[in-house]
């Protein structure tokens, strides 16, 4: 059974809920559902969320209300992870490299780079055009630089 059932935010979050639970419960787990669990083990602050009730896949998240959506930073975490893995865009798994060498954690470099990584995508939805690749690698090109 494939791990996300559906492309609607409920099933989508329901993926995280699920691969949670085969965590916790010693399930045996498909690959992508190790990577959503390893991720949400990453953040215990996110914890009360997942193991919420149902009512958490439906919930709006409003940046304007303050509110950081869980769903959204986690799935932020795990598309870095596969342009790393994929050094997509080209150049990617290098400055990766040299993040984590910097900060001596990698998943503090990932929150850096999602940080580069939304603002990318706001601005490609904003403009109703593809997510720009050198805009994006040269303002993590500038984390590198920043943090030297």
């Amino acid at each position: 059974m494939p791990v996300f059932h559906g492309q609607d935010r409920a099933s989508l979050r329901r993926s995280y809920v699920l691969a949670w639970r085969k965590r916790l419960g010693g399930v045996p787990m498909e690959p992508l559902e190790h990577q959503l669990a390893e991720v949400i083990e990453q953040h215990p602050e996110y914890h009360p969320v997942i193991e919420g009730s149902a009512e958490v896949l439906e919930l709006d998240y409003s940046p304007e209300g303050g509110q950081s959506n869980p769903f959204l930073h986690m799935g932020l975490h795990l598309a870095i992870r596969e342009q790393v893995a994929t050094n997509r865009p080209a150049g990617i798994a290098r400055i990766h490299a040299e993040l984590c060498d910097l900060l001596g954690d990698a998943h503090a470099a990932e929150h850096r780079m999602i940080e580069c990584l939304g603002e990318a995508l706001w601005r490609s939805q904003r403009a109703g055009l593809a997510p720009d690749e050198g805009a994006y690698l040269e303002s993590l090109r500038r984390l590198v630089r920043r943090d030297r």
